[in-house]
Order: structure tokens, then C-alpha cells, then sequence
């Protein structure tokens, strides 16, 4: 089932990049650039996250042999607007993610998700970022924020979500996402 989004077709809602980061050196947060080209199976060029083996320095500890499922990672512009009204400034790209979107619930795509980010570039989705420790000393406080329990006490994480590049292009601010879902029946995104 293809949902296009940003483009108009169908009128439900719309999508856009409206950020994109990278770091070459590990750092929690990303500076914001005019572009960032993807690279099929390695992630965003020159990030320090690129590759097909994990580079999460806590995951390359366990295991540096585990596929890198966390080749990109994106965050919707709305967390960050959530986290503001609570009093906590956040820019994008300082939550170490690589996209930033608005209009589109990442946290509710099912994994297996493909989104056409621009032109060229394709990721599917392959689960939710575990927001860690890093983001309190980031921003004191900001951990509860992004990390919570729904109703039936169940772990809620709003960090954003990871993806793998199955197709490779330039992805820029204002590049608008189109989305794929996957066969059904769906499967709601894991911790990754």
C-alpha cells in the first residue's frame, strides 16, 4: 500500500524534511547542514553512524559484529515542539538524529515502513531509538519527556525512529517523504 504524503494525492496530511544533520565525530548532538546524501546499506555519508555493522558505541561494546539498523535516525518536528511547551529548548539535529520530519506520526509506522525522502533516497523503518541517559545530560529533565508509560504502564518511547538506506540520493530541508507501508498485517516498531 503506497501512501503518498507531501504530495497532495490524497489529502490526508503531508510530510516534509524539514532538518537534516550529520557528525563525523561521536557527539550526542549533529550540526544541521544544507544536505546530506544517503549511501544504500551504510547510512548518511560521513556520519559517524554510517555502516553496515552497528557503530553505537554501547552496541559496538556487546557485539561490533550486529547488523547497523540505526543507519538513520529520525525525529518528528512535533517532539520538538512537545518538549518546548514542557520548557525544554531543543533545536533539531540536537537529539543526534540525522531527519527531522513534521507531519508524519513516525512512532506509529509499522516496522517495515519505507519512506522516499526527496527525489532519490529510500529507508525502511526498522524500529524505535531507546532513548538513553545522554539526553538528561543533554538537558536535565528531558529523559521523562521522550521516554514515558502509556496507560497500562507500558514503556512509551518518542525519541524518533531508525532506518536502514535501501536506495541512496541527496536529501535536503523542505524535500517532501513519501510513504510505504508494508504488506499487513503490521508490525508496531521495537526498540532497535
Amino acid at each position: 500500500m503506497i501512501i503518498m504524503l507531501g504530495r497532495g494525492e490524497l489529502g490526508v496530511m503531508s510530510g516534509t524534511v524539514t532538518t537534516v544533520s550529520s557528525n563525523g565525530e561521536y557527539s550526542f548532538t549533529k550540526p544541521n547542514r544544507d544536505s546530506i546524501t544517503l549511501l544504500a546499506g551504510l547510512g548518511v555519508e560521513g556520519d559517524v553512524h554510517a555502516g553496515v555493522t552497528v557503530r553505537h558505541r554501547s552496541r559496538v561494546a556487546k557485539d561490533p559484529t550486529v547488523p547497523n539498523l540505526r543507519q538513520v535516525h529520525l525525529i518528528h518536528a512535533e517532539l520538538l515542539d512537545e518538549v518546548a511547551g514542557a520548557g525544554f529548548e531543543v533545536a533539531p539535529g540536537a537529539l543526534g538524529e540525522n531527519v527531522t520530519t513534521r507531519g508524519i506520526d513516525l512512532l506509529g509506522l509499522p516496522t517495515g515502513t519505507r519512506l522516499w525522502l526527496g527525489a532519490e533516497a529510500v529507508v525502511e523503518v526498522t524500529g524505535l531509538r531507546n532513548p538513553c541517559a545522554q539526553i538528561d545530560t543533554y538537558r536535565h529533565g528531558l529523559l521523562k519527556q521522550v521516554l514515558g508509560r502509556d496507560e497500562d504502564g507500558r514503556i512509551v518511547r518518542k525519541a524518533g525512529i531508525m532506518s536502514v538506506v535501501l536506495t541512496g540520493g541527496e536529501v535536503r530541508p523542505g524535500d517532501p517523504i513519501t510513504i510505504e507501508l508494508p504488506a499487513e498485517p503490521h508490525r508496531p516498531l521495537e526498540m532497535v
